[in-house]
């Protein structure tokens, strides 16, 4: 029962492929019944014709020849001879059918003789043996036969068939042995007039399927402009101008159409509306929230360095709980600080501040700012150049290299390298950075950018806050850029992120950001290599000195 509608989905499929436009198939569609109207109708007054005009032709040499075969070779003697059969056969091919004949017979002598009215044009070889044998062969007569020879023809051509003609025959009707007579027509001048027909018919279906195609457009035009405007309608609404509405006129098909689209604008374009404001409140919400929280975080914090710079003077009893107090706030504080970087995405006001960049130099300066040198392999090549900005491309490195500290285990191993773009242009820049640990599992990748996502849903209280990778993501996206999560199945199944950002960045370009701190670099030229096995790294804060700029690196997405 579903194969048909396979076979059908398919050939659906191959006319879609052949005839991608509605336009397109229209014309077609009004060419293939034009085509099979005209041919239908040319074929059949074609055949009507060919009939008529051999039949007349056919019929008026048959007649002719019947009433000469019964004016001459009727009045022949009982007893004639081949000179007489002769003078009869000239006699009988001298009427205005202008046709060959052939007679037959017996003379005074008994032999056979067969003489033509043109010896070289027309012999008995010319002759059907079909027809010879019917012409010969006497019928009885009776109430359903009145006479014993009739008269019979047969429609040939010359070998190779170039010139068709009429082949007729006849036996008179007498005592003894009666004269046989043939006579042979062209049918050429039936065969040009036909030939001619032929052509002008053509011609008119040629023509029909012009006018067919013409109309075609037309009626394409006619159909397909109000879908036109339709689609532009709906791509404008795609964009987002829900104020599009369309002009309706009439009351068909498309009229009513274009009435629903209008209702479905109109319905979209409240919603939508209702939606934003919405969204609105709740990103003004957050905003406000968060830096509403940044006042007293600040002055919590002050108390915190306090509690923490005198943790040892005070009674061992409380000093975990000062602990506890101090890590939370700083944790609190993270999350304050991402809630307002996310803020700031949703709002669309976060800005690129472009600079000429050393990708080594800046990896090197996020490391080293972090104090990962022991457990980070660098390998990068010194001088590739790009332009970006410096302090949120230290938010997604930070972010990478302490998630992969924190839950792959090390050494981490940060790579480095171009690729040339397929359109051409300054191409891309690949960071990569792998670790060593078991990987995430494969129903957890799609979901690792998602913002407070953490694999492990029994670790909530984990230091991190789930917005790290997220912010690292919508930092990638503002350069143009993108970030790629997968398992290195054959180097041990460790998680490996891969960082894609353009080596010209333009989206933002404000000015140069000059208090950024790039960091040291290496000694010497060449391959930058740094980091030792067997160091388990800090615990990747973001806050750190250098470009971290108050991200909660290495705490989003935990696995």
């Amino acid at each position: 029962m579903r194969a048909n509608p396979r076979r059908e989905d398919r050939v659906r499929g191959w006319l879609a492929g052949v005839l991608p436009t509605l336009r397109l198939r229209l014309v077609v569609v009004f060419a293939l019944v034009a085509l099979t109207a005209a041919v239908s109708a040319s074929g059949i007054a074609y055949w009507l014709n060919r009939d008529a005009v051999l039949t007349r032709a056919q019929n008026a040499a048959l007649n002719d020849f019947r009433k000469s075969m019964e004016d001459n070779a009727g009045s022949l003697p009982r007893r004639y001879d081949c000179r007489q059969l002769r003078d009869a056969a000239e006699k009988m091919s001298g009427t205005t059918q202008n046709y060959e004949v052939l007679l037959t017979g017996e003379d005074a002598d008994g032999s056979r003789c067969a003489v033509a009215s043109d010896p070289g044009a027309f012999t008995m070889a010319d002759v059907p043996p079909p027809l010879r044998t019917a012409v010969a062969k006497r019928r009885p007569v009776d109430s359903g036969n009145s006479y014993p020879y009739h008269l019979y023809w047969q429609r040939t051509s010359e070998e190779g068939g170039n010139e068709p003609f009429l082949v007729g025959g006849a036996k008179m009707i007498g005592e003894g042995p009666t004269p046989s007579g043939y006579m042979r027509k062209s049918l050429a001048p039936e065969r040009d007039d036909l030939n001619s027909l032929a052509w002008s018919l053509g011609i008119a279906t040629g023509l029909a399927l012009v006018g067919a195609m013409l109309l075609a457009q037309a009626a394409a035009s006619t159909v397909l402009r109000p879908v036109r405007r339709l689609g532009d309608a709906a791509r404008r609404l795609g964009e987002g101008k829900l104020d599009t509405r369309l002009k309706v006129s009439g009351t068909d098909e498309l009229a009513e159409l274009s009435r629903t689209f209008n209702q479905t604008a109109e319905s979209l374009e409240h919603r939508v509306a209702d939606l934003s404001a919405r969204e609105e409140s709740s990103r003004r919400f957050v905003a406000d929230m968060s830096h509403e929280l940044r006042t007293p975080m600040t002055a919590i914090s002050a108390v915190t360095e306090v509690l923490e710079e005198e943790q040892d003077n005070l009674d061992p009893m409380i000093a975990p709980a000062v602990q506890l107090v101090v890590s939370e706030t700083r944790r609190l504080n993270d999350l304050v600080e991402n809630l307002m970087e996310v803020t700031r995405f949703d709002a669309g006001t976060a800005k690129l501040v472009l600079d000429d960049v050393d990708v080594a130099d800046q990896v090197t300066a996020c490391i080293d700012a972090r104090a990962w040198l022991d457990a980070v392999e660098l390998d990068a090549d010194r001088g590739v150049m790009a332009r970006l900005d410096p302090r949120r491309l230290d938010v997604i490195l930070a972010n990478l290299i302490g998630n992969a500290l924190k839950h792959g285990g090390s050494p981490v191993r940060v790579s480095v390298r171009t690729e040339e773009s397929a359109a051409g242009g300054t191409g891309e820049l690949l960071i990569e950075v792998a670790d060593r640990g078991p990987g995430i599992p494969e129903e957890m990748l799609p979901h690792v950018f998602d913002r407070f996502f953490k694999a492990s849903a029994s670790r909530p209280r984990s230091e991190g806050s789930g917005l790290g990778l997220s912010i690292a993501q919508e930092n990638a996206h503002i350069h143009g850029g993108s970030i790629s999560v997968r398992n290195d199945t054959e180097h041990g199944g460790g998680a490996v992120f891969t960082l894609r950002l353009p080596r010209e960045s333009h989206e933002g370009e404000a000015g140069q950001d000059d208090d950024a701190d790039r960091g040291p670099g290496p000694d010497g030229g060449g391959r930058w290599r740094s980091g030792r096995e067997g160091s388990d790294g800090e615990d990747g804060d973001g806050n750190g000195d250098g470009n971290g700029g108050g991200s909660d690196s290495g705490k989003g997405g935990d696995r």
